[in-house]
């Protein structure tokens, strides 16, 4: 059975998400800008990620209904865990880096099968926020040595981790207000 979700209760998640993932940036900044400079190295991170990746797309290639591949389904769905676990023994150079773009790529997918037929047009800020996940979680998988760059940019100074938490706290208000209004 597919996970199915409204677009309010997708919304709804992304933006309590936000809201409160963004809470520790704004008042923790020193302890925030330490953790975020060692994301990119931080194996057991990576192992999580990259397993749940691995279960969550084998769920979906178990519940596709796609027949081009209908042949190929045993293999793959064997494949699918075999690689992601080897990759958290093989791969371990920016694995939660990979991992995350993995996630980021599933949970996209989610929602915008959610907001697909939703009559808001303020669903289009789910739309776009969604597609810069897929194509920064594509950019990233490329070449994860640029989130080591990026997040040690924006962990450069306290001020910039509670500007960027403000930003987080901002944006998961706008849409989990959406998610209750709007998108209902």
């Amino acid at each position: 059975m597919k996970l199915s979700l409204t677009l309010s209760q997708a919304a709804l998640v992304l933006g309590l998400g936000c809201l409160l993932g963004h809470l520790w940036p704004l008042f923790r900044p020193g302890a925030c800008a330490a953790w975020l400079r060692r994301f990119h190295r931080n194996t057991p991170v990576g192992v999580v990620l990259m397993l749940l990746g691995s279960v969550w797309f084998e769920q979906n290639l178990q519940n596709s209904e796609i027949s081009d591949f209908a042949a190929f389904r045993p293999f793959l769905l064997g494949g699918v865990i075999a690689i992601g676990v080897a990759s958290c023994f093989v791969v371990r150079d920016y694995l939660s880096v990979r991992g995350l773009a993995i996630v980021l790529c599933l949970a996209a997918d989610l929602v915008l099968d959610a907001q697909r037929w939703h009559p808001s047009p303020w669903r289009y800020l789910v739309t776009v926020w969604m597609y810069v996940w897929v194509t920064l979680a594509i950019w990233v998988a490329l070449a994860p040595w640029r989130v080591r760059d990026w997040l040690d940019w924006c962990a450069r100074s306290e001020g910039r981790v509670r500007l960027l938490g403000l930003s987080g706290v901002a944006w998961g208000a706008l849409i989990s207000a959406l998610a209750v209004t709007a998108y209902r």
